[in-house]
This record gives structure tokens, C-alpha cells and sequence, in this order.
């Protein structure tokens, strides 16, 4: 074989090595055009959730952002009713998601969201909280009515409180709260806090609240199943940016995160 000959195969042969040694989309560390272009979502957007949607939403909020660096998410956070009225009242906001239907309604009912827009991504369902020590002794809803029994719950206005009259109406239990809270994370703050000796709240926020509480499912509170709609609001001046958010949300990543802090599937 001739020099040139010689030379034209070692050629291809490095060429061909090196396209072999080259990373590939589907191994790891490899990169490529479309793993690295922009997603081309740009804007910031304000999201008021549903206070027992904070630790899940801020992680979900947290993943968008660095899927679309381009985009940032504020969160605010309170019981459903609250965030209504703020909206209602004319609060800049781009998503709202509440944690019940009725909540939702009030805005597509005033015009504020399109009644076609809100997406069902989620449901939950109402547990007891108590101390870790449990020092009252809770082990049943109908514990809850006993008239040495600090019991706190959400006010009837807000998704979780509304859930709890259900129960009651269903099991013919009257509860006698010593407190009536706007948001389940105020529910919750005063069982930690030693102030109530049981909470109505929903199982999500026990499993949120690790061991600073003890879980006591109860099974009347399937009476009460909450379902958690999300939407963009019309006055949203970052509607593509505010509906990608609402479609990462109900899409598989959020019902994954949602799944794994314990919220059940719409």
C-alpha cells in the first residue's frame, strides 16, 4: 500500500474514533442543542397557593426556575378564602390554586379566571394532628367533642374547615374548637405549640410537619375529600409564563412531588 494510501486510512480511522469517544444525548454528562437551548419562557409571575400547598409548591416553584432560567416565581402563601379575597380585591397575581373547588369558583363565577381554565392536580383528606405525646388521648374523631379537649380547626370559610363541618354533618359529632384558624398552617402552630391538645388538618401537613406532631387518620374523613384545582388568572401580564407553571404543576413532575408528600390524585 502507498504512502497516500496509507495516510487516507489512518484519516478515517481517527475520525471514526473520535465520533466513538464522543458523549451522545443519552449518556451521561452528554450535552447537545436541545438539552442547552433556552426554553424561551421569560417573565416573573406570582402564585398565591393554598397554605398546604407551600412546602411541595415551593419545591415545584424551585424546579421551574431552574428548568427556565429565564423565569421566577413569587409564592404566596394562605388559607384559600384569604387568597380570594386578595385577588377579588385586586392583588397582582398570575396563578391561583386553591385547595378546594368552591374557592375557584368565586373566581370564575366574578370573571377573574376563565371558567374553562382551572386543572384538578390534586386531592386531600382532613387528620387529626396531636403533640407526640398525645396528652389528651386522641384516638377517634368523636375524641375531638369531649369537653376537656383543646381542639382547634380551620375556620368554615377555608377549604380545611369546610371539610371539617362535612364530617360532622356525616358522623353527627358537633365539635366545640376552642379556636378557629384562616389557614392550616395556623392549625397546626398551635398543636407544636402545646396550645391545643388536637387540630384538624390534613394529612399532608402531618407528614410535612415530621415528628414536631402524631398523625391519627380517622376514617370519616373519607366524607370530606378535597380537591385541589390551579388556574391562571386572566390579569396575569406573564400568561405563558403562568400557564407553563400550571401545566409543570399537574404535569408528571408535580404530580410526582405532589404524590410523594402524600396528596392524592384528582
Amino acid at each position: 500500500m502507498g504512502v497516500l494510501a496509507i495516510a487516507a486510512v489512518a484519516a478515517v480511522a481517527a475520525v471514526a474514533l473520535a465520533a466513538c469517544s464522543s458523549p451522545t444525548a443519552e449518556e451521561p454528562g452528554a450535552t447537545s442543542a436541545s438539552s442547552t437551548a433556552a426554553s424561551g419562557l421569560e417573565g416573573s409571575i406570582t402564585v398565591f397557593a393554598a397554605a398546604s400547598l407551600k412546602s411541595t409548591f415551593t419545591e415545584l416553584a424551585a424546579e421551574f426556575e431552574t428548568a427556565n432560567p429565564d423565569a421566577t416565581i413569587a409564592l404566596n402563601f394562605a388559607g384559600s378564602s384569604d387568597l380570594v379575597t386578595q385577588i377579588t380585591e385586586g392583588a397582582p397575581v398570575d396563578v391561583f390554586a386553591s385547595a378546594d373547588e368552591k374557592n375557584m369558583a368565586e373566581l370564575t363565577d366574578g370573571g377573574l379566571v376563565d371558567a374553562d381554565a382551572p386543572v384538578d392536580f390534586a386531592t386531600n383528606v382532613l387528620q387529626i394532628a396531636v403533640p407526640p405525646t398525645n396528652p389528651a388521648g386522641i384516638a377517634t374523631f368523636a375524641d375531638l367533642a369531649k369537653p376537656e379537649v383543646k381542639t382547634v380547626v380551620c375556620a368554615p370559610q377555608v377549604p380545611c374547615g369546610s371539610a371539617a363541618v362535612t364530617v360532622e354533618q356525616a358522623t353527627g359529632v358537633t365539635l366545640a374548637p376552642v379556636s378557629e384558624e384562616s389557614s392550616v398552617t395556623d392549625v397546626l402552630g398551635k398543636v407544636t405549640s402545646g396550645e391545643a391538645d388536637a387540630g384538624l388538618v390534613y394529612v399532608t401537613d402531618v407528614i410535612a410537619a415530621g415528628d414536631a406532631v402524631t398523625g391519627i387518620p380517622f376514617p370519616e374523613s373519607s366524607e370530606a375529600v378535597n380537591t385541589y384545582p390551579i388556574a391562571v388568572v386572566k390579569a396575569s401580564k406573564s400568561a405563558d409564563v403562568a400557564q407553563a407553571f400550571v401545566d409543570y404543576v399537574s404535569g408528571d413532575v408535580g404530580r410526582y412531588v405532589l404524590e410523594s408528600a402524600g396528596f392524592g390524585k384528582p
